[in-house]
């Protein structure tokens, strides 16, 4: 393991960061890119700014986001993070996931879904139960799937995955099938929407939130939704023609992705900007994979 070293200069970047875009996401006024990586912009100020370095400190999945000591203070860890009633940030991405976003869905029953994985360990997990039972994990595809089985396994859950991306999971307990949505839990639903990856899907609860995998997601370079054009390994024009097929059908008022940023905005404004989307993802056409090109 690699021992964390002390600098003289305060909060730092290590060289061990993938350019994840994570830490931006959660501090985008304290760390952003520069030459391919991420960097610490300036020294927090006050102890918010502290507290902010610290939350992405523990949410890197190369935890190369570094206190001046080198030493992150596991009391100071604020996962899982509230993000709205129901719906918790949990924080500590995985290397295996591709440093991807978690969330914890808790219904009004006192249960929790689990919408794609965190980093695992047992400490971990049962931070998580600590919001009531977990039910179900939900992978939104492929890249995804790393410590789906463990999860289940622990809780006693039921692991989804939709055919398209079976082999990623191939013990999974569910296993969606087709293009048609499909209710997990009463206000929950699947909505397989291949594109990023044959077997992609998102998860739509209760007409609010949106955990759309890597199928889009809020953009900071464009202040709308997006799809990473540049990042689609099945097909973009399939990926079109999913978002024509369902976006009617879509209606929330958060966007949670498992990559780039999170938004909220009133359900009117997010259906006309899905429209939007749809229509300028239709234009797209198929390009190399070149995570270089893509911008957050």
């Amino acid at each position: 393991m690699r021992e964390a070293l002390s600098h003289e200069n305060g909060w730092y970047v290590d060289d061990r960061c993938t350019n994840c875009d994570v830490a931006r996401q959660l501090a985008p006024d304290l760390i952003g890119e520069v030459n391919g990586r991420s960097e610490v912009l300036r020294q927090p100020r006050d102890e918010a700014e502290r507290r902010l370095l610290e939350m992405t400190a523990h949410a890197c999945h190369t935890r190369s986001i570094r206190p001046p000591s080198g030493a992150l203070d596991a009391a100071l860890d604020p996962f899982p993070l509230k993000l709205d009633d129901g719906v918790h940030f949990c924080g500590h991405n995985s290397q295996r996931t591709a440093a991807a976003n978690a969330y914890l869905l808790r219904r009004p029953d006192g249960t929790v879904l689990m919408v794609d994985t965190p980093r695992w360990s047992r400490s971990l997990a049962a931070r998580w139960q600590e919001l009531g039972t977990v039910t179900d994990i939900l992978l939104t595809h492929r890249d995804h799937a790393a410590h789906g089985r463990t999860y289940a396994d622990h809780y006693g859950a039921r692991l989804w995955i939709h055919e398209g991306d079976l082999d990623a999971a191939p013990d999974a307990d569910r296993v969606l099938r087709g293009l048609d949505p499909v209710e997990i839990v009463p206000g929950v639903v699947a909505h397989p929407l291949p594109g990023h990856t044959r077997g992609s899907v998102l998860y739509l609860a209760d007409e609010r939130h949106c955990f759309s995998g890597d199928s889009f997601y809020w953009s900071r370079t464009t202040g709308d939704i997006e799809v990473a054009e540049h990042v689609t390994w099945y097909s973009i024009e399939v990926l079109a023609a999913s978002l024509s097929r369902t976006v009617d059908r879509l209606r929330f008022e958060w966007l949670l992705p498992g990559h780039g940023d999170r938004r909220r905005l009133p359900a009117e404004e997010m259906a006309r900007r899905m429209k939007d989307l749809a229509e300028r993802t239709g234009r797209l056409r198929p390009t190399p994979v070149d995570f270089s090109a893509h911008r957050w």
